[in-house]
């Protein structure tokens, strides 16, 4: 905000704003200010401080009070609020809006060929994924519950240099240090500051996954090649993910088995991602009703992000995170079954796969 707009909505807030609620609850709200006024992030986290402080009556409570400042790709900061406070700050003319934090869910060797994307499709007859190099140094940002770096998938051997282009870090933790990152995966960030003790108990507090949720996810996306893969000797073949030569940089904003993570948390990972040079933006998480609007930022700067449709109802056809300006993929089937025929007492037998039943003597 420039110095004229600032010291106005100083002066509302002042004029609003009860100089202490120390007796009254807080709780994260994210508070959205659009797009950056500065280039300087410094400068966008001190004007988050400027208007904070109107609130609070003293800065360092401001300061105190701030869990995100966003800084990045775009200006808004989550802070612990009253509801008073919140609603003081919904008033000031430089805030888009002002929302109680919530909380995110986490949402086959053949499906890309499947879909027409052969890897090994002959030379003369080279179809999207040849002509795409196979995804070649395009950087993917996976927005997930973290990775198991060991995977096969994730090895860089014949990857060149990491593109100069990338500005992201590889940012160390429990079990997982800066040699967990290498030409495949490059960069590597988590966000816990505002989950509790209780959400992140029995996790890895760095990019390491606990559920296997986010591994699984940036495997089908960037996989390498990896051959003789089966699961229980079904399914055989080698898996790959789509875009098999890409790289992958990994934002964990779900945490715990059942993988969950907060609004504020997921746009922090947003605001870096725009920042450290991703092409694509990946998002397999959501919430019913509660839209990643700020993505459009992302958007703005030439990123594809790509959402998952969601796994709840509650009709067929309900797709979550179905905003205009992203690609939302949903599930289908693939022609594909795994049929057992199942003997039963009364010598009838059933010829069971996972679409239905049927019958056989």
């Amino acid at each position: 905000m420039d110095m004229r707009r600032a010291f106005a909505c100083t002066l509302l807030l002042a004029a609003l704003s009860p100089l202490s609620e120390a007796d009254a609850s807080s709780k994260l709200y994210i508070v959205y200010m659009g797009e950056k006024k500065h280039d300087d992030p410094s400068m966008v986290t001190a004007s988050h401080h400027d208007i904070l402080t109107s609130v609070f009556g003293s800065k360092n409570e401001a300061m105190k009070s701030i869990v995100y400042s966003y800084r990045h790709g775009f200006s808004g900061f989550a802070a612990m609020l009253t509801d008073s406070q919140a609603a003081t700050l919904a008033k000031c003319s430089d805030v888009v809006s002002v929302r109680p934090n919530i909380y995110h869910e986490a949402h086959t060797t053949r499906s890309w060929d499947f879909l027409g994307l052969d890897h090994d499709q002959p030379p003369e007859d080279s179809g999207l994924l040849q002509k795409a190099k196979y995804g070649e140094d395009v950087i993917i940002g996976v927005m997930d519950s973290g990775i198991w770096p060991e995977s096969r998938s994730f090895d860089d051997s014949g990857y060149g240099p990491v593109p100069a282009r990338w500005r992201g870090t590889c940012q160390a933790g429990q079990q997982f240090d800066a040699t967990s990152c290498n030409r495949k995966i490059i960069g590597a960030r988590w966000f816990s500051d505002d989950m509790s003790d209780e959400e992140l108990k029995g996790e890895y507090m760095s990019p390491r996954d606990l559920s296997g949720h986010g591994t699984h996810v940036a495997s089908t996306i960037a996989g390498g090649q990896v051959p003789n893969v089966s699961y229980g000797g079904l399914a055989a073949g080698v898996a790959r993910g789509g875009a098999p030569r890409a790289r992958l940089a990994i934002y964990k904003v779900l945490w715990g088995a059942r993988g969950s993570g907060s609004h504020a948390g997921v746009l922090a990972a947003l605001d870096h991602a725009i920042d450290d040079g991703v092409d694509v933006l990946s998002l397999s998480l959501g919430q019913a009703g509660s839209e990643l609007f700020e993505t459009l930022h992302a958007v703005e700067r030439g990123i594809s992000v790509v959402f998952s449709a969601g796994n709840g109802g509650p009709v067929p056809q309900t797709a979550w995170n179905a905003v205009p300006w992203v690609t939302t993929v949903a599930a289908s089937t693939i022609d594909r079954s795994f049929p057992t025929m199942i003997s039963l007492g009364s010598k009838q037998k059933l010829m069971v796969n996972p679409m239905k039943l049927i019958l056989s003597n």
